[in-house]
């Protein structure tokens, strides 16, 4: 299979290239399927420039975030890569994300609009009738967006900023997972159940049922996923 494209599209002029580009870099990298295929993936610096419609002043000054970061590391005389955990490392960030996912549904029950919680059942609207199962890659979108969403309604901005450096390779793990060991159907029996522990305002449950849900990915990871090492 094919190394993945960078979706990146080119800045507008007014502002800051440093930050235009090292946001564009990140979000290009965050929708990558980096598990999916065994080639390293590099970046071109000519590439990216060209991209952008940037010079490469920019673009170098944005790649030295990222990798400060852990989004890419850059290696004398052989290029840009971005950096791909090992099976350990997944295991050990799906943890963390477990806790914080988890902390962030019991804020969510406690405080979140009750309109912004019944707003997640329209993310399963569609597979009502339909096998998760056969509408896989569609199912695995409406999937991460679930698991964003509950991040999002606990209100808070750092439980949000440090997610957002996970959410590279848990995005991409849970995609590349999402359709083996009838993990589909299992899903969305959990997500509702966590929708509607929410709604009763249970924070107890609802903190409960998303750790138990993430743990699981960390299982599944550490049953089915030695290609990782």
């Amino acid at each position: 299979m094919a190394a993945p494209s960078l979706n990146v599209q080119p800045l507008d002029t007014g502002t800051t290239f440093r930050s235009q580009v090292y946001h564009a870099l990140k979000q290009a990298i965050t929708e990558m399927d980096i598990y999916d295929h065994d080639d390293e993936i590099r970046l071109d610096e000519r590439q990216l420039s060209d991209l952008l419609g940037v010079s490469r002043t920019p673009i170098r000054e944005a790649l030295t975030l990222l990798e400060q970061e852990g989004f890419i590391r850059l290696q004398p005389r052989r290029g840009i890569f971005v950096i791909r955990k090992t099976k350990t490392e997944i295991i050990e960030m799906i943890q963390v994300w477990a806790a914080l996912e988890s902390m962030a549904a019991r804020m969510a029950a406690q405080s979140a609009p009750a309109a912004e919680i019944h707003k997640l059942w329209d993310l399963f609207g569609g597979f009502e009738e339909r096998r998760p199962t056969d509408h896989v890659s569609e199912y695995s979108d409406a999937n991460i967006a679930f698991h964003k969403s509950i991040i999002q309604l606990s209100g808070s901005k750092l439980i949000q900023d440090v997610t957002d450096n996970l959410f590279i390779h848990i995005r991409a793990i849970r995609k590349l997972t999402i359709g083996q060991d009838n993990r589909a159907e299992r899903s969305i029996h959990d997500h509702k159940a966590i929708i509607k522990a929410l709604e009763d305002r249970d924070a107890d449950l609802a903190e409960r049922l998303v750790r138990e849900h993430t743990i699981g990915l960390a299982a599944h990871v550490e049953k089915h996923c030695d290609f990782l090492n």
